[in-house]
């Protein structure tokens, strides 16, 4: 029996492929939809032992590391640092996905949670499960980061039950970004629901990718993801009108106060001067 080890781990928002491509020596230019993997020779003076070990990259900040020890996971990470800037300097993986991938001949194959078993491994099977992981894990990221910005806005709400709108422009302004980064990386960057190219042409591709995506909610995450998405952006609408409103009553404060001034001056000059 072999076995297979995944580990999925994000370490930032975006990766630049392209540029670590090219310097393991390739000038082809990667689309969005595409990862980078790197293997054999090109791990060769990054870890010790390359036989069974194979990393993907992809462009929208996951990685995933097959049959890696920790010790070489934070090798391959320190070399790719050198090469690309985005790449956070870190000690501690806040996200992480791990699955195992057995092959046994007298086994029946099976797919669960944690472990899949087929009687021979196909090259396709690396790729759709290291896919399935880092849209996983990815989207475990995305889905702390709502959780942060609803903790945000439910401090406003207290204070708009006390009667006062303490927030900012300024804060609006980040909130609504952030709210915005996330739609634009659930949908473009991580593309939770966009099969791999791999699946087009390789039947037990496609079907063990749509098995996967099942098995890991994707498209349930997905969904609630983006009713969260909404409705803060709907929240985010109110606030930035009661804003507007509380800005236009102290303009509208400021002009009645001005014209008093101007009347008590007027009648000033008239009894007095």
């Amino acid at each position: 029996m072999a076995e297979t080890e995944f580990k999925a781990i994000v370490l930032s928002n975006e990766i630049n492929l392209n540029k670590i491509s090219q310097h393991f020596g390739s000038n082809r230019k990667l689309k969005w939809e595409e990862y980078l993997i790197l293997k054999g020779t090109e791990l060769q003076g990054i870890v010790r032992e390359i036989e069974m070990k194979r990393v993907y990259l992809f462009h929208f900040g996951s990685i995933v590391f097959l049959n890696f020890q920790y010790h070489e996971i934070m090798d391959v990470i320190n070399y790719l640092k050198t090469i690309e800037s985005g790449i956070h300097d870190t000690n501690t993986f806040k996200y992480v996905d791990e699955y195992k991938i057995e092959s046994n001949s007298e086994s029946e194959s099976a797919i669960n949670n944690d472990y899949m078993v087929t009687k021979q491994i196909a090259e396709y099977q690396f790729d759709i499960v290291s896919t399935v992981l880092a849209k996983s894990v990815a989207l475990e990221k995305i889905e702390a980061d709502i959780s942060r910005v609803l903790d945000e806005i439910e401090e406003v709400v207290n204070n708009l039950y006390r009667g006062e709108l303490t927030v900012s422009d300024e804060k609006l302004a980040k909130m609504s970004a952030s709210i915005l980064e996330f739609k634009l990386s659930t949908i473009s960057y991580v593309m939770l629901l966009d099969k791999p190219a791999i699946t087009w042409n390789n039947e037990g591709a496609s079907e063990l990718f749509d098995e996967l995506t099942i098995l890991f909610e994707l498209a349930d995450r997905y969904e609630k993801l983006r009713h969260k998405i909404d409705t803060l952006m709907d929240i985010i609408e109110v606030f930035s009108g009661l804003a507007h409103s509380k800005r236009g009553t102290r303009l509208e404060w400021v002009i009645i106060i001005l014209i008093g001034i101007e009347i008590c001056l007027s009648l000033f000059e008239k009894f007095i001067g």
